[in-house]
């Protein structure tokens, strides 16, 4: 690979506080909530799986996308959800954090975008 390479990812990692815990430890709900955030983004989505750890525990789960990843792990007891979505391409991960944002309603947010691939 020569020098010139630049990918096009940017790569958004949020950690969301202060969620009620009832929509946490719902993976029907989670997994529609990132399959929502996808098509929000107009990524295209490859594959999907989703473990809830049990009653009223957290879940984890990962969209596959052809533009990359959207992820998400929960910890209800605390209010707190850490979601890492990596899109490359002409998906716009502001629009998936966005849906996954009005959805939870988190008090707080911290959101870090990292610029992947660049040489």
């Amino acid at each position: 690979m020569n020098g010139a390479f630049q990918a096009a990812g940017t790569h958004l990692l949020a950690d969301l506080h202060g969620i009620p815990a009832g929509p946490l430890h719902d993976v029907l709900a989670i997994e529609a909530l990132l399959r929502g955030a996808a098509e929000a983004a107009g990524a295209r989505i490859l594959h999907g799986h989703f473990h809830a750890f049990g009653p009223e525990q957290g879940v984890t789960g990962v969209l596959l996308l052809a533009e990359s990843h959207i992820s998400i792990h929960t910890w209800p007891e605390a209010g707190f959800a850490a979601v890492d979505i990596f899109m490359c391409g002409a998906a716009r991960p502001q629009l998936a954090l966005a849906h996954i944002e009005q959805a939870l309603r988190p008090q707080t947010k911290q959101v870090r975008a990292v610029a992947r691939g660049l040489a």
